[in-house]
């Protein structure tokens, strides 16, 4: 079976062994593999260690058509070592005679239940693909990501109906070499559970975590 290209998804996010963002863009990455792509996928945070590993990153950028960037928020921003990812790749696209044609896609979550608490960072995003010469391919963005947790999207069941339709237009779309449709941002960016059913659940889990570390008497203290 003849390729039609190559994929790398970059994973920024720091939990281990999975995270909600590779659970994301895993499934994105399976999409392609089954429409015909090769597919690699790199944990950022692990690339800063030592020479080699950065080293790896840009040679596996170097062979992709299609970049894959899947973060969490943090504090309205990519976190910090996806940023100095995105300046590695970006000086070293410009180090070359001439840049390579290659598209990306961006896959932003975030603790809070509305997604739009993503927009600067995507915003981020698409100023980074402009300034390293990226094709921009789209922007998705989810709320209350902590709810899939790391989990794997098949076996999540309703709750993720919305998500797994975003992430199979946006397959469609890069194997036919279009932008995501608005479509799939529109399905990615809807509540995964009612807000006030996140907020208490959330609230529960603090609490129980409280108790667990013997504080539980301490949440309404004011000590500033």
């Amino acid at each position: 079976m003849k390729s039609n290209g190559r994929v790398l998804l970059l994973v920024g996010s720091a939990r281990r062994p999975r995270s909600t963002s590779e659970s994301l863009g895993t499934y994105l990455l399976e999409g392609l593999r089954k429409r015909g792509f090769e597919t690699e996928t790199l944990i950022i945070p692990k690339i800063f260690g030592s020479d080699e590993a950065r080293n790896a990153l840009l040679a596996a950028t170097d062979r992709s058509d299609i970049l894959l960037l899947a973060f969490p928020l943090y504090v309205d921003s990519p976190p910090a070592l996806v940023i100095k990812g995105m300046e590695l790749i970006n000086r070293h696209r410009h180090a070359g005679q001439e840049l390579k044609s290659q598209r990306l896609l961006v896959i932003v979550n975030c603790g809070f239940p509305e997604a739009q608490h993503n927009n600067t960072a995507i915003a981020i995003c698409r100023r980074f693909s402009q300034e390293a010469g990226l094709d921009w391919a789209g922007g998705l963005s989810l709320g209350g990501g902590a709810a899939i947790s790391g989990r794997p999207l098949v076996k999540m069941g309703g709750m993720v109906r919305n998500v797994i339709r975003s992430l199979d237009l946006a397959s469609d779309a890069l194997a036919e070499g279009n932008p995501i449709p608005r479509e799939a941002v529109d399905l990615m960016s809807k509540p995964l559970i009612p807000s006030w059913v996140y907020m208490l659940l959330g609230a529960l889990g603090w609490k129980r975590q409280a108790k667990r570390f013997g504080t539980r008497k301490k949440l309404s203290d004011r000590p500033y």
